[in-house]
């Protein structure tokens, strides 16, 4: 860019503004994942005016999630949030808005696989462990080693004598993780029979959602009762002063979202970091200087 084609400070700002605009259509393009599915094939619209009182709440909380990393990073804490609740819960819609404006390398989301043939000979907390933070670091986990109380316990991947000793064990661990310095928050996300019911079949009927249903997510459907028998048992079990759970309703996707986020911000005393004025350098021209055009078969064609 030559000093001719640098933008004087109205058109500066104007190219801010569409920047900005454009960020935020990021967000609406998540929501069209969020139509709403009546169960007769057809997606119903969301109230304009209950919409647009969303997004402002949604995006003055991802401000203050803004915030709090600031504070994480620079006050060296160390975050662990756990993630757990029914297929379809919504587990992974909240992530994607407590993460999508912060810096990945601060907050992290470890959603693992079923284990390998090596893991499963390994102390069952061993590979969770290798993804427990740093000082500085969040680590959202998108289901956690409670898959033992859960789904295992269910589809019978394990067996009684590891299912009564993951409940002697699991409060020492995370009893031990909060000695060491590490802030455990536990989430639950709690939907209605009908609620995923109605979810699945929206999953069904949209061909962008259809990669997220699994014969497993199908077969936990028709073990409901075994699955609610599991999750009483693992929250009265596991529910410590050190790290207890907090439920979140979350038929309503959008005010799960909002009063998840809420009270996470609650259950730290984080504070706006003061940071100097940040100024940009003028950039250095050389007269000798000549930027080389590439190639025209090296661009990728401008089919919009």
């Amino acid at each position: 860019m030559s000093l001719s084609q640098i933008p004087d400070n109205d058109e500066l700002m104007q190219r801010i503004s569409r920047d900005l605009v454009d960020s935020y259509d990021e967000e609406l393009e998540l929501e069209l994942e969020d139509r709403a599915f009546d169960g007769e094939g057809h997606y119903q619209v969301d109230d304009k005016a209950a919409r647009q009182a969303y997004f402002r709440e949604l995006f003055r909380l991802q401000g203050e999630l803004v915030k709090l990393q600031d504070w994480v990073q620079n006050t060296g804490q160390k975050v662990v949030i756990l993630f757990e609740g029914r297929d379809a819960a919504g587990k992974g819609g909240v992530i994607k808005r407590i993460t999508q404006r912060l810096n990945p390398r601060v907050a992290r989301v470890a959603a693992l696989p079923a284990p390998n043939d090596r893991e499963r000979t390994q102390w069952y907390f061993q590979r969770y462990v290798a993804h427990l933070p740093a000082a500085g670091e969040m680590v959202l986990f998108d289901r956690s080693w409670y898959n033992r109380a859960g789904v295992e316990r269910v589809m019978g991947f394990c067996d009684e004598a590891e299912y009564e000793e993951f409940f002697r064990t699991v409060p020492d661990f995370e009893r031990m993780l909060v000695r060491s310095g590490i802030k455990l928050i536990k989430y639950w996300f709690s939907i209605t029979d009908e609620e995923q019911h109605l979810r699945f079949l929206g999953r069904i009927h949209d061909p962008l959602k259809q990669w997220k249903l699994s014969p497993m997510d199908l077969e936990s459907r028709r073990r409901w009762e075994a699955y609610t028998k599991a999750k009483e048992t693992m929250l009265e079990r596991t529910h410590i002063e050190e790290a207890p759970w907090w439920l979140v309703p979350a038929d309503d996707k959008k005010k799960a979202r909002l009063n998840c986020i809420s009270h996470l911000l609650g259950q730290l005393p984080y504070q706006a970091v003061q940071h100097p004025p940040v100024e940009l350098p003028a950039r250095v021209r050389n007269p000798d200087y000549l930027r080389h055009p590439p190639p025209p078969e090296m661009i990728v064609p401008q089919v919009y």
